[in-house]
């Protein structure tokens, strides 16, 4: 049978008295008792009730139980065992729930089959109920539970014992077992008087039958596992701890969470301190007191940390006396409790943590060292001073487990940010300081390193050619850290030097290709290739054309912005990435008025998680045709506009270039019949033309230079020949050009050598000489500087 709601119960009486102190509730067993009809009493003094009615002032604290005198309807006073217990309501209400427990005498029949049964079967402690739910029995380790004696219990049911929604919870339970006559078994966690921790139960509700096999009752029985509870929890602990410790690469962070864990499981307040790194990256090896420490991170059970002294980021000086430094010194997990005096001197010595330590009732502490690949890193101290119970020897173990666990990651991210300075400084160094000027454009860049993965392969370089041209290249290697910046290094040096011998951008590209496929399979090991890989844009722009000629190995097309147009992407072959091997690139030539805008970049500054390309392409679009003066300002806002605000997962570079064009006044162009004779007409016309531009100062050496380079195409070269001065504020240009492929080199000549000393002379008069291949033939220049000449 399934019980009845408690307040139908005649055997029990059971009322509810409100917070006013009237009557809010009144069973059958109380109009059973004392006579009166619900609807005589409800909404009246409860204290109309009692033969004496100050009595009711008694019931204070959670639970009051004794002796009373109650008034019966027809006058008679009514001797009762009372058991009141108060229910929080809603605010700061609360109403009484007063139970009076019935005769013992029906209770207890001397051939109690129920009793004799529960004896018999249940272990300890127990609690034995009748089918109305009414305890019956409860042994010496039950009452000790709940803080209640055998008969002033009996009678009753479990939400009468208790208010707590485990005493209803249970009373279902049994309520189900005698319904079903099956067994059941909860687990539960209650927190005796005197003690801090909970206790762990399993609580195991198991029928009791008479000889036919009908359920009687129902025994209740508790078995203590505290220990295996609290081992279960010090497991969570530590999976917990490896979950949340280590979620980046920063320190700081790192740190942070190993305090977040330990509060509240382990401590109240927990503060770590890490050692300052020497020059040479690594913790100091030895160690002796004083210790000075940095604060990384603290946390409190109190919201704000009022319980820390130093501020994360400051730095203190831990004496001899103090945990932190003992531990260090000692290098092991050192428990010390006020109590003991083993922190007097220490406190006396810092006032001001001493008065922090009063304030809270600090009791205990704990110092265990961070350690990980036999270097110490610093310590973290827990303290206690909420919780009443000190560190046990289990504490100290689980607080070294997690701080193991903590000690690796924390090293691991100082690890990665030296790793990070470091490759951060190798790029920066193989990275241009500072952008050439020159008379083909205004340059402005700026590189950004990956927010989390560090600095990558990502370059930029402008590169002065011959006849005032100037290359422009843009570069990403694939891969991050050190050895993706060592390899861009070297990829830079090589388009350096490709550059300089003028190759053009489709033979530069393949050459460069045929580097990395080198890099390669260098990188492999035992017959395997590695995995060098990089993209690449050159271009090179000639401001006495104003045409462009471009080719991309792999890498995003450059954005031109032309003066009074729209923004837009070049029209560029792509081409396969650097490494492939064997596949052709193809170049494009388009003009660029005086004013155009190019930019160049690396994949990082368009491609996000947020957004696909074609978005990051109109963005980049939007931000470079915004009206501004300086490229600096430009380089910031399509930085802004583009990068998150945490910054971007890959590394960036970016390159703008603002085209300049050199007017026609500038140059000067004579076509040189092959004739000899002719070549002092031509150092005659030179001279004319430097006195029309007024660089009469360079007119010997110019003369010197045109008539050895005529006369070295006159004699070596074939026709047609052509001769080409260009001048800008610093620097004149001397080429002669002729359709023999095959280009002059320096050498030293003997003493009886006729010739072989032209080239000697032309070096030693200009600033520099070269040669490059063109599609007719060859251009031997060379520069002579004008600042000298003034």
């Amino acid at each position: 049978m399934r019980p009845v709601d408690p307040f139908d119960d005649a055997s029990t009486a059971r009322a509810v008295i409100d917070d006013r102190g009237a009557v809010a509730r009144w069973g059958v067993g109380a109009r059973r008792l004392l006579g009166y009809e619900a609807h005589e009493v409800l909404g009246r003094p409860a204290a109309a009730l009692l033969a004496e009615p100050d009595a009711l002032a008694a019931l204070v604290g959670p639970r009051w139980s004794g002796d009373l005198a109650l008034r019966h309807r027809d006058g008679r006073t009514v001797s009762v065992h009372l058991l009141a217990l108060r229910r929080p309501q809603r605010g700061d209400r609360a109403d009484w729930r007063v139970v009076v427990r019935p005769d013992h005498a029906e209770l207890d029949p001397p051939d109690d089959v129920v009793t004799t049964a529960a004896l018999d079967q249940s272990p300890c402690p127990m609690l034995v109920c009748d089918e109305r739910l009414r305890v019956r029995w409860i042994n010496d380790r039950m009452a000790e539970l709940i803080d209640l004696p055998d008969h002033e219990v009996r009678g009753l049911r479990i939400t009468d014992i208790g208010v707590r929604r485990e005493n209803a919870e249970v009373e279902e339970l049994l309520a189900d077992v005698l319904a079903t006559g099956r067994a059941r078994d909860i687990e539960g966690y209650v927190r005796p008087s005197g003690l801090h921790r909970a206790a762990g139960t399993l609580t195991r509700i198991a029928p009791l039958t008479d000889g036919s096999g009908r359920v009687r009752g129902a025994c209740l029985t508790g078995h203590d596992f505290t220990e295996h509870h609290l081992a279960r929890e010090r497991l969570r602990l530590v999976n917990e701890a490896s979950v949340q410790i280590g979620t980046t690469l920063d320190v700081t962070r790192t740190a942070q969470e190993l305090a977040d864990v330990c509060i509240p499981a382990l401590a109240d307040f927990v503060s770590v301190d890490l050692l300052d790194r020497q020059e040479s990256g690594e913790a100091p090896t030895e160690l002796a007191a004083p210790v000075e420490l940095r604060r990384a991170a603290h946390h409190s059970v109190d919201p704000g940390n009022p319980m820390a002294v130093v501020k994360p980021g400051h730095t203190e000086v831990y004496p001899a006396t103090s945990p932190q430094a003992d531990s260090l010194v000692a290098g092991r997990t050192i428990v010390a409790t006020v109590a003991s005096g083993r922190l007097d001197q220490w406190l006396n010595w810092n006032r001001t943590r001493g008065e922090r330590v009063k304030e809270f009732g600090v009791h205990s502490t704990m110092s265990v060292p961070i350690q990980a690949r036999g270097h110490t890193l610093g310590v973290a101290v827990l303290t206690r001073y909420r919780r009443p119970d000190p560190f046990t020897p289990d504490d100290v173990l689980l607080a070294e487990e997690i701080t193991a666990r903590a000690a690796v990651c924390i090293d691991n991210a100082r690890r990665f940010s030296r790793e990070r300075e470091t490759a951060l400084a190798l790029q920066r160094s193989l990275l241009p300081r500072s952008l050439p000027r020159t008379a083909a454009v205004e340059a402005a860049s700026r590189y950004l390193p990956a927010a989390r993965a560090g600095v990558g392969g990502d370059w930029f370089d402008v590169i002065p050619l011959s006849g005032m041209r100037v290359a422009m290249v843009v570069g990403d290697v694939v891969g991050h850290g050190i050895q993706a910046s060592a390899t861009m290094g070297r990829l830079r040096t090589a388009v350096r030097t490709l550059a300089d011998i003028d190759l053009a951008p489709d033979e530069l590209l393949t050459h460069l290709d045929d580097l990395v496929v080198r890099l390669s399979a260098e990188a492999g090991n035992e017959g395997s290739p590695g995995e060098v890989g990089a993209t690449c844009l050159y271009a090179v722009y000639d401001p006495v054309s104003r045409r462009c000629t471009l080719a991309r190995a792999g890498h995003p097309a450059p954005v031109m912005l032309t003066p009074g147009g729209a923004a837009r992407e070049v029209d560029l072959p792509a081409g396969p990435p650097l490494g492939l091997g064997g596949l052709p690139f193809e170049s494009a030539e388009l003009a660029l008025p005086e004013g155009s805008v190019l930019s160049l970049f690396t994949d990082g500054l368009i491609e996000s998680r947020e957004r696909d390309v074609d978005a990051g392409h109109a963005l980049l679009c939007e931000a470079l045709a915004v009206p501004s003066d300086s490229l600096d300002e430009t380089c910031d806002r399509l930085l802004g506009a583009l990068l998150p605000p945490g910054g971007s997962s890959d590394d960036v570079a970016l390159l703008l270039a603002r085209t300049l064009g050199l007017p026609a006044s500038q140059v000067a162009t004579w076509d040189i019949p092959a004739d000899p004779a002719l070549v002092a007409p031509v150092r005659k016309q030179v001279v004319q033309q430097l006195d029309r531009w007024n660089l009469s100062e360079a007119s010997f050496t110019a003369e010197l230079v045109v008539s050895e380079l005529v006369t070295n195409a006159i004699r070596y070269g074939a026709r047609p020949i052509r001769l080409r001065l260009i001048h800008d504020a610093t620097t004149l240009i001397c080429e002669v050009s002729d359709t023999n492929h095959t280009a002059p080199h320096l050498r030293r000549a003997k003493t009886w050598d006729e010739g072989g000393r032209g080239l000697l002379l032309v070096a030693q008069l200009t600033q520099r000489w070269g040669s490059r291949h063109t599609a007719e033939g060859k251009t031997i220049w060379a520069e002579i500087s004008l600042l000298g000449e003034e």
